[in-house]
């Protein structure tokens, strides 16, 4: 029992380690970005949409019996 609690202690001491060389992105950065990717999901969904539409509209016009 006493290793195990060791072996966590351990760990903690390396994640707490670990966490202090990350480097977090300015505010800035992080909003430019956010609103980058919501552009990009908002003119692929926006795409997709239309196509969508295209293909009904085209199947449409063929025949059925």
């Amino acid at each position: 029992m006493n290793e195990t609690v060791n072996n966590i202690v351990t760990y903690l001491k390396a994640v707490k380690l670990e966490w202090s060389k990350i480097t977090w992105p300015e505010r800035k950065q992080v909003i430019a970005e956010t609103v980058f990717v919501v552009g990009i999901i908002f003119i692929f969904t926006v795409s997709i949409y239309l196509m969508d539409v295209i293909f009904k509209a085209v199947l449409g016009l063929i025949p059925t019996r």
